[in-house]
């Protein structure tokens, strides 16, 4: 998304002369899910709520829409937008989630609307002129999002139709109200008040009575027809002959208004109706005249339905129902004017450095030879903010013949199709533009640098589609062609081929290759001054090394990454809460989980806006992953939960699924039958061919097979790990080998050398996460003065989470069961322990259970007893 329009958002200013309404003000105060204002054009839906906002007093979010934002990304843009305006802390997920290319809208929802149940205050959200919206997605969306509003937000939509949303079924739970046109007309009474009191007619109750009838309260209907009567002498002969359906009353009083206004007024209305938004210079332009600013203060005080978008009055536009009618008198009457208008408006726009709607009026004009050239020079602008969407929208509204002539057009389209996940047409889209290589055909390019790195273009889109397509050799090929032929200074082109070809290697487990490769792709990306993306590669090298064995690299990686300075007005590098909680993961893998929790925490607070699309989901793993080292199961599901219903994938290898980090916590808290349906949810056997894209799930695997079971399949997995050089692997694999192994001297050779591998790395979680068992070796190597164990011990301890040897327990207790085990032995219920403890009751009672299991007993005075027993309160 470019720019917002702060106007869409403002609450439309109260108008003078108004007729109380206060029935209906009655009826949109009525607490409910959904209010539905549905009446045809004209019925005063709009100005009725913004008197009832006014008179309300709660917190209100307005969004006025029209046909532009049935782009989704758009819609929920300036929806976000607008409750912002209301509750300026929520939304910041759903915009970072926006930024991506194709975000899952549940994810964005799901994001919003947990941010709209912490509210604390009412607010309404009103979207005006729904009746424009027609993309099947986002009413889709809109479903959702009415279906799990929390109570505090009360929705009202105003539509000319009724919405593609749930209403019967909302209407059959009460959750729906409804005001429709036959509560929206005027009464006979409110139209005396309007007639003759807010506009002075002084009519007679026959003539007032024969108006409402004729209109039958038709509010629109009702002002051009005062409008008309205004200076007639025989308003009762007017009144006589007016007759008519809505449609020809509504062409008819437009006709009269217009035909007594001045020729020059006439003309100005007219010609500046092909726009959305007016001001003084633009209307000038268009025109063709000049005085535009002095001309809009006159109709504005004239009341010909021309509304200011600003506090200054620079901006304008006029009612809707007003500007079809202008329109469609224009094209009646001027037909052969309206392209030459939407021109002048395009060069305007262009002139004052709005391409986006120079580019509109262009399309509206048919001027498509312009308005390819005008996407053409917008195209690096639009790529620098990854709007590809937008880049995607324009060029399927060009013609083919447009495109095909245009090399940097049809290569570009190729990309935005790839990036939206598109494949149908991209290879005809790289061929259009591959024929001009030659230079022998006849061709046309406006942007001369972007022609000049047309071959390495098409190559590194070959790249991403065969990466796409899973060939991962021909990736391979075509990303080192495009770095082959690129010149030194292609430092974005280079750094996409690089980037590609780092995914490739990546994928089919080459993790030095990738390193490599990532390593070349951040240089060039900061080389072309995107340092935000190259954050994005930070997590990628990180990860490789951590995949490597050597978690002090990932470490320095996202330091040396939170040393790259943010651009000129950018107050932080989006990216940087991703590589806080990168540093948490590698400080949990230390154990040293209170500096994990705190990177978390500063992650948080340099906000949503400082992060990539992923962070949200990624925050949230990672915080499970803390809460399961510290035996808090319940809480660590419950935020995998919530991760996955976040979940923006991208081009990286999704190397840990959510599900496989669900399943480890489920067997670390005993409910191995859960862990076993993942399993065959998945279809994981010992037999499968291995890959490092599903190591770590083959790793899970091996946990929930029984000793004899995993035996031949871990040495398979170790074999390859080693033979990829993947240490991280490697040692995960040798201490799972040493807890199953029968024999102890075999158990106690994988542990050291598990701990050999590990030992420049400083790792911890990976021993500790595997219970009593290994603890149980490590102290028997550390008898044997092992050092390399005796440290592992030492860090386990620091956190309380292991102390087996003293406890005496089945399996040592966690840090947070102690804290539960020391309140059993109080006087408070269950629901006592959990407000002293800040946490659910469904957590304590996790907890409890676990303790039983670990003291061997069944019930809580048994524990008390048990825990006295072993003397665990008194250390």
């Amino acid at each position: 998304m470019g720019e917002l329009l702060e106007g869409k958002f403002r609450l439309p200013r109260r108008r003078r002369g108004v007729v109380e309404r206060e029935r209906l003000g009655e009826r949109l105060a009525v607490s409910t899910g959904l209010t539905l204002i549905s009446a045809p054009a004209g019925f005063g839906k709009t100005t009725l709520l913004t008197e009832w906002l006014a008179a309300d007093g709660r917190k209100a979010a307005w969004l006025s829409l029209d046909e532009r934002d049935n782009d989704a990304a758009s819609y929920w843009s300036y929806l976000v937008a607008a409750l912002k305006t209301a509750a300026p802390d929520v939304g910041a997920t759903a915009v970072s989630l926006l930024q991506s290319t194709q975000p899952p809208i549940e994810a964005v929802l799901s994001a919003l609307l947990n941010d709209l149940g912490t509210i604390e205050y009412d607010v309404v959200l009103v979207l005006d002129d729904y009746h424009v919206i027609e993309a099947r997605e986002i009413h889709d969306g809109m479903a959702f999002f009415v279906e799990h509003l929390p109570p505090q937000i009360h929705l009202v939509i105003a539509s000319r139709t009724d919405p593609a949303l749930p209403l019967a079924r909302m209407r059959a739970r009460g959750e729906l109200v409804e005001i429709r046109s036959a509560e929206l007309r005027f009464t006979a009474d409110e139209v005396a008040e309007y007639l003759n009191g807010v506009m002075g007619l002084s009519l007679t109750a026959h003539d007032v009575a024969v108006l409402e009838g004729r209109t039958e309260g038709w509010i629109a209907a009702l002002q051009l027809a005062a409008l008309s009567m205004q200076g007639r002498d025989d308003v009762s002969g007017f009144i006589a002959g007016f007759a008519g359906d809505d449609r020809y009353i509504v062409d008819y009083l437009a006709e009269e208004v217009l035909q007594r206004q001045p020729e020059d007024v006439q003309s100005f209305l007219l010609q500046t109706s092909v726009l959305d938004r007016l001001c003084g210079p633009l209307c000038d332009a268009v025109t063709g005249q000049v005085g535009g600013k002095d001309r809009l203060t006159a109709i504005e005080r004239g009341n010909l339905f021309l509304f200011p978008l600003d506090d200054q009055r620079r901006w304008y536009r006029y009612h809707q129902l007003f500007a079809d009618v202008l329109q469609a008198h224009l094209l009646d009457e001027q037909p052969e004017v309206v392209a030459g208008l939407h021109q002048r408006a395009s060069a305007w726009y262009e002139e004052n450095g709005e391409r986006a709607e120079a580019i509109r009026h262009s399309l509206a004009a048919k001027d498509f030879e312009q308005a390819a050239a005008l996407v053409e020079l917008a195209i690096p602008d639009l790529r620098r903010t990854r709007q590809e969407a937008v880049v995607r929208a324009w060029l399927r509204a060009l013609p083919d013949d447009v495109i095909s002539v245009r090399p940097v057009l049809a290569v570009t389209y190729a990309g935005a199709l790839l990036i939206g996940s598109e494949l149908d047409g991209v290879e005809r889209r790289l061929q259009e533009a591959e024929r001009y290589l030659t230079g022998d055909e006849e061709m046309i390019v406006v942007d001369h640098d972007a022609f000049s790195r047309l071959a390495e273009s098409i190559e590194t889109y070959r790249a991403a589609q065969s990466l796409t397509l899973g060939d991962l050799p021909a990736a391979v090929t075509h990303a080192s062609q495009a770095l082959a032929i690129a010149a030194e200074d292609s430092h974005l082109w280079r750094a996409a081929s690089a980037g590609l070809l780092g995914l490739a290697y990546w994928s089919t487990g080459d993790l030095e290759a990738a390193h490599e490769a990532w390593t070349a792709c951040t240089t060039g990306l900061q080389a072309a001054g995107y340092t935000s993306d190259a954050l994005g590669c930070a997590i990628a090298l990180a990860d490789i090394r951590l995949a490597q064995g050597r978690p002090s690299d990932a470490m320095r990686t996202f330091e040396q990454a939170l040393l790259l300075k943010p651009g000129q007005g950018e107050p932080v590098l989006r990216g940087t809460a991703d590589m806080y909680v990168g540093l948490a993961e590698l400080h949990r893998e230390r154990n040293d989980l209170q500096a994990a929790t705190q990177y978390l925490a500063k992650a948080r607070a340099v906000g949503d806006q400082a992060s990539l699309p992923q962070y949200s989901y990624r925050r949230r793993v990672a915080m499970a992953r803390i809460r399961a080292a510290e035996g808090d199961f319940a809480a660590a599901l419950q935020l995998l939960d919530e991760a996955e219903s976040v979940y923006v994938g991208d081009y990286f290898p999704n190397v840990r699924p959510i599900p496989a980090v669900r399943a480890r916590v489920w067997l670390a808290a005993g409910e191995l039958d859960k862990a076993l349906g993942w399993v065959a949810d998945q279809g994981l056997t010992v037999d499968d061919d291995l890959s490092y894209l599903r190591e770590y799930e083959h790793l899970t695997l091996a946990r929930v097979l029984s000793a004899q079971e995993a035996g031949s399949f871990l040495d398979r997995l170790l074999a390859a790990a080693e033979d990829g050089k993947r240490t991280g692997s490697a040692i995960e694999i040798l201490v799972l080998r040493a807890r199953q192994a029968s024999d102890s001297q075999a158990a106690l050779a994988d542990l050291q050398r598990a701990l050999t591998l590990a030992e420049p790395g400083r790792h911890v979680r990976i021993f500790a996460d595997e219970g009593q068992p290994v603890i149980s070796l490590l102290q028997t190597l550390a008898k044997q003065g092992e050092t390399r164990a005796k440290r592992v011990l030492e860090a386990i301890e620091r956190t309380g989470r292991a102390m087996p040897a003293k406890q005496g327990l089945i399996e040592p207790l966690s840090a947070r069961e102690f804290d539960v085990l020391r309140l059993l032995g109080t006087e408070l219920d269950g629901p006592g322990i959990a407000r002293e403890l800040v946490v659910s009751l469904n957590t304590v009672r996790t907890h409890t259970k676990h303790i039983y299991a670990k003291l061997g007993v069944t019930n809580r005075r048994a524990a008390v007893r048990r825990a006295g027993e072993l003397e665990l309160f008194s250390r």
